[in-house]
């Protein structure tokens, strides 16, 4: 009868903790494949400073592991908030009358995505840094508050 109570008791316990961490693994999101950007030598440099620099949260969400792990790429939240360093300049910087704002003395281009996202990219600066706002967060500047500071003090204006 023992036997049989602790055995029940460590399956209960078992049980448990492989829910705990279910549940764990379920709110954090699996790691998401993100594209890494190949910048060039100076854009790297940048990109990596900027890397070093990001905040521990964005929006008051905490940090999303993306995959493959890069000094170009970071991620907050679930659905994630995810920023590139070191992307292309997009087509559209060349079109007047595109979207974009300034957040904090931070430029962005605004492309509005078709599944309800948008693609935010740094305007005027040595290295180009690409937000991805997910449909939940679309309208809201949060994210690009929380990031100008870091984008400010590490990547330089292309002036």
């Amino acid at each position: 009868m023992i036997a049989f109570r602790r055995f029940a008791l460590i399956s209960v316990a078992a049980v448990a903790c492989l829910s705990a961490a279910a549940v764990f693994v379920s709110a954090a999101g699996p790691a998401e494949q993100t594209p890494v950007p190949a910048p060039d030598a100076q854009a790297a440099v940048y990109c990596r400073a900027l890397h070093r620099d990001l905040p521990h949260s964005v929006n008051g969400l905490g940090v999303h592991d993306l995959r493959p792990a890069s000094d170009f790429t970071a991620g907050w939240g679930n659905p994630a908030i995810v920023l590139r360093c070191g992307v292309p300049r997009p087509a559209e910087m060349s079109d007047a009358s595109a979207d974009s704002v300034e957040v904090d003395g931070v430029g962005w281009l605004i492309q509005a995505q078709g599944d309800g996202s948008f693609k935010l990219t740094t305007t005027l600066r040595r290295a180009y840094v690409e937000v991805t706002l997910p449909k939940k967060y679309a309208g809201d500047v949060g994210p690009l508050t929380d990031l100008a500071g870091a984008v400010k003090k590490t990547i330089p204006n292309e002036l």
